[in-house]
């Protein structure tokens, strides 16, 4: 039998020279920057931020405990902070489609600037449309039209009344209308001595009668004519001042994102539509009857708002967004709607930005699995990082589950790095079997559970 030698007690612990320093106290030394002993994990994050490629996302695994998070954000932190800001993305009214909102992209914090210009915009067309409307000149240009066709009818009656008074016929105003009937002395002949009239004068009366009948037929059927040209040129006249007063306000907009084609597109677009709906400035409240109550509503003009989805121009730099709860419609947004008299409507102005959104032109941090224990999570991340591109469909939407009228948004480019923290067991499942996650996480950054103890590892 081999004997059992006593373990001696100097050998329960490795002892450290400290001749190997030299420094007197560790208040001596600079603050570490790394976690010790994570040099390969951390190549690799670098490797993997550095490439702006399509699919080289990292994946950081490890058991928990071990800093992956602090490590990484740290080194985030710095790497963001010099690099250029992202644009603003926006979503603008489709004038044409309503259901199918634009996307717009602006330079850092034009997003926030162009919703105010638009919002002070409408306030101004607001109080400054009705008072024009009210003016007298206004209403001097209005009379003056409506004057304009009343005498050209009171001319062409006059000129009726003047043939049938050399024919001795007179024409009678009635309630009713116009009537003519034989005269005589510049007065309507009664019916008893009508008849006592020679028959040759009864018919010389009747066809008199029934050529300035026909002349008054043809009259009064010009009169709906007149009164869609009187309407007409009232419609234009609203649609000049409303043009005036649009264009010059749009016009200062326009000189100031005169660099910018899609917001002068825009403006273009705001400008036609304004003009077609001038009746809306000029009475922006309006009464509805609702079972037996009256509810005033007022106008929102949400048409011309801009619903700025991201902006990150706050802070230098690329954004950095951690999404600690990563469900679907938190990772690619959602569309809301709200009850409007018992019915759920939706507007563009309802679309709500999700994570990706927030980190467009940047960094986006997720646990793996936290996003797997979401429905449909998974499988939203994947597609819009293969596409590029994020398309806002809510769930109910896609699978047809729901009938309520949605929009269907025009997606937004998606230039993001995506990072997932894990344990190994679910970065070796998912290379097993999900064949799309190797394409999208080519980089792994394998932070180590073990740290060897080197006269090197002494100084850290």
């Amino acid at each position: 039998m081999t004997a059992i030698t006593p373990l001696q007690p100097q050998r329960l612990r490795h002892a450290c020279d400290p001749g190997q320093f030299t420094f007197q106290t560790t208040a001596d030394l600079p603050d570490l920057t790394e976690i010790i002993g994570q040099a390969r994990a951390m190549d690799a994050v670098r490797f993997g931020a550095d490439i702006r490629r399509e699919g080289y996302n990292l994946f950081v695994l490890g058991p928990p405990g071990m800093g992956r998070h602090g490590l990484v954000q740290q080194f985030l932190d710095s790497k963001a902070s010099k690099e250029a800001e992202p644009p603003d993305w926006c979503y603008l009214n489709n004038f044409i489609q309503p259901h199918k909102p634009k996307v717009l992209k602006l330079p850092p914090g034009q997003g926030e600037t162009l919703r105010a210009h638009m919002a002070r915009l409408v306030d101004y067309l607001r109080s400054a449309i009705p008072v024009q409307f009210e003016s007298e000149e206004y209403r001097s240009r209005i009379n003056a039209i409506q004057q304009e066709y009343s005498e050209r009818q009171e001319r062409e009656i006059a000129e009726l009344e003047a043939e049938a008074e050399k024919k001795e016929i007179i024409l009678l105003r009635t309630p009713e209308g116009f009537a003519l009937a034989p005269s005589r002395n510049r007065e309507a002949i009664p019916p008893d001595e009508y008849d006592k009239l020679p028959q040759e004068r009864k018919d010389r009366i009747e066809t008199d009668v029934a050529g300035l009948q026909a002349h008054l037929e043809k009259i009064l059927a010009r009169l709906p004519q007149r009164r869609r040209e009187r309407s007409e040129r009232i419609k234009q006249l609203n649609y000049d001042i409303m043009l005036s007063s649009v264009t010059h306000m749009l016009n200062e907009l326009r000189e100031i994102y005169a660099g910018l084609p899609a917001v002068l597109d825009f403006f273009d677009a705001v400008q036609q539509d304004m003009v077609l709906h001038v009746d809306d400035f000029r009475k922006p409240d309006e009464s509805v009857n609702i079972s037996g109550m009256t509810v005033v509503t007022h106008q929102t003009f949400n048409n011309y708002q801009v619903n700025v989805l991201s902006s990150n121009h706050q802070k230098p730099g690329a954004p950095i967004v951690y999404e600690d709860n990563p469900t679907y419609s938190n990772l690619v947004g959602r569309v809301e709607h709200i009850s409007q008299f018992g019915a759920l409507v939706t507007h563009f102005t309802l679309i709500k930005p999700g994570a990706l959104h927030q980190a467009n032109g940047g960094y986006l941090l997720l646990d793996i699995r936290k996003v797997l224990m979401q429905p449909f999570a998974w499988e939203g991340l994947k597609r819009a990082l293969q596409a590029r591109k994020i398309h806002i469909e809510s769930l109910g939407q896609i699978y047809s589950l729901v009938s309520t009228v949605s929009l269907e948004p025009e997606p937004v480019p998606l230039d993001v790095k995506v990072i997932l923290f894990g344990d190994r067991l679910f970065y070796y499942l998912l290379q097993q079997y999900d064949p799309e996650f190797s394409e999208l996480f080519k980089v792994a950054a394998d932070f180590e559970e073990n740290i060897g103890r080197t006269a090197e590892s002494h100084f850290l």
